[in-house]
């Protein structure tokens, strides 16, 4: 059931009428509850099961951590939780790709080794919902927020549809207060959340799965087939596809959330406008970002140990975060790459103390990070290191066909130039205060045109968002 589906719009629009209908809150929230496990069903059934698993765990841990006032107990609690969380989430994302590893590196012995494929189904979320409840028992833990006692307001907390299987990953304390007091949906809150869910299924549908997935598709199944210039467009659009695939997806998760009187926190706000890759990570997937710098990076003692251990760190998390979306060594590679670069920004700040202060010395630094994040995009799009070679080496190449037709070239050179145009001017100011400085009738009509586009010119083609894989 994808926002982009008309499945969904039937299931949203049922939600709210009866949460609109229902006066009681506790029943409000019970219904919320069901329709966010239906929404879950929708895509394996079975799986339920493990949300509900991982929810009691912790729900139960949570109250224990909270009132157990020995440290060793606390720990062997939180190590408890984290054994079962981790735990699912290795057995079911990581066990195929353990077992590879293995074989591998047992043939670099000369032994012989060929296992079968388990075949184990990753259940669609896991990656999303295991760090969300997870943060909570980190956060009981550590005695920021208390235990939780109602088993409703914390099964809410893990299983809210709008961003249950790709977040934005939501703490505890951006969520269950909001669990305790009946909603409040005020008339332009309710609109707004409707815009903004639009503006995501035309960023879905339109701009990344019309306009830029063909191009990346095509050159990625075949890069040596291709120029040199059709190969640096594939990477571009790439970095286009991306954002507005998972932006979109966040996008439609925060107004059908703000429909129903819930506030998520932002997870993109212009990343590509960034000023280096420290910046770039403040502004991208910024609910995954901040969870790894907050429960990992500043738990290895971030940067205030000694600088090569501060180098390890970054490294360390960005690995961990690249294997967290795919169980790949590409990822890892991505993830070494991006923490390399935030090492070599990080040395150069303190040794040189680099701030660009004029605008074109900005807007230089802006350009080049985002190539460099384009091009850092090549593992984490590539299908395994073969790919990945021919793509690099096509980016080089002197010779190769000219296959893309000029429509396509024509479309990701228009689409990825407004992003970026859009990114370095908008850097400072949010998408909401920005559409509140035009006219009411200049909103109406931005409204009336994505809404034409995405009726007209969406493809039905139904692909799924990128990140549901993670």
């Amino acid at each position: 059931m994808q926002f982009d589906s008309f499945l969904f719009l039937i299931f949203w629009l049922v939600v709210l009428a009866l949460y609109y209908s229902i006066p009681d809150w506790r029943s409000r929230k019970l219904m919320l509850l069901i329709a966010s496990y239906l929404f879950y069903a929708a895509w394996n059934p079975p799986f339920v099961v493990l949300l509900w698993i991982s929810t009691n765990v912790d729900f139960c841990l949570g109250k224990l951590i909270g009132a157990a006032q020995n440290q060793p107990r606390r720990k062997a609690l939180l190590a408890l939780s984290l054994l079962v969380n981790l735990g699912f989430l290795g057995f079911f994302k990581y066990a195929d790709f353990l077992n590879q590893t293995a074989a591998e590196i047992l043939a670099w012995f000369g032994i012989g080794y060929q296992p079968q494929p388990l075949g184990i189904v990753l259940p669609i979320g896991i990656s999303f919902y295991t760090f969300q409840s997870l943060s909570y028992t980190l956060d009981v833990y550590q005695r920021k927020i208390a235990a939780e006692t109602s088993l409703l307001d914390f099964s809410l907390f893990v299983t809210f549809f709008p961003q249950l299987v790709a977040g934005p990953i939501v703490r505890a304390p951006q969520f269950l207060p909001q669990c305790k007091t009946p909603r409040q949906t005020a008339a332009d809150h309710f609109v707004w959340g409707l815009t903004l869910f639009l503006f995501g299924v035309f960023a879905k549908a339109i701009l990344a799965d019309v306009g830029l997935a063909p191009v990346v598709d095509r050159v990625y199944a075949d890069p040596a087939a291709f120029a040199a210039a059709d190969a640096w467009l594939a990477v571009l659009a790439f970095s286009g596809q991306i954002f507005f695939d998972f932006a979109g997806y966040s996008l439609c998760a925060i107004g059908a959330a703000m429909t129903l009187g819930f506030s998520l926190p932002d997870n993109f706000h212009c990343p590509y406008g960034a000023l280096g890759f420290s910046d770039f990570w403040r502004r991208w997937h910024i609910s995954l970002s901040s969870w790894l710098r907050d429960y990992l990076y500043f738990s290895l003692g971030g940067n205030r140990v000694r600088p090569l251990r501060t180098v390890f760190n970054l490294v360390l998390v960005m690995v961990l975060g690249g294997l967290w979306h795919g169980a790949a060594w590409t990822f890892a590679l991505w993830g070494i790459i991006h923490g390399g670069l935030l090492a070599v920004e990080h040395g150069v700040k303190h040794a040189a103390g680099f701030r660009p202060e004029s605008s074109a010395a900005r807007l230089a630094l802006m350009l080049a990070t985002f190539l460099l994040v384009s091009l850092t995009w090549m593992p984490f799009r590539a299908q395994g290191f073969e790919n990945l070679a021919a793509m690099a080496a096509a980016l080089v190449r002197s010779d190769g066909a000219a296959v893309l037709d000029q429509s396509s070239r024509i479309a990701v050179a228009g689409i990825v130039s407004a992003m970026l145009v859009w990114h370095i001017l908008a850097r400072e100011i949010r998408l909401e205060q920005l559409f509140e400085r035009f006219s009411p009738m200049v909103r109406g009509s931005v409204i009336a045109g994505l809404t034409i586009s995405v009726v007209l010119f969406s493809n039905g083609d139904s692909r799924a968002f990128i990140y549901f894989q993670f």
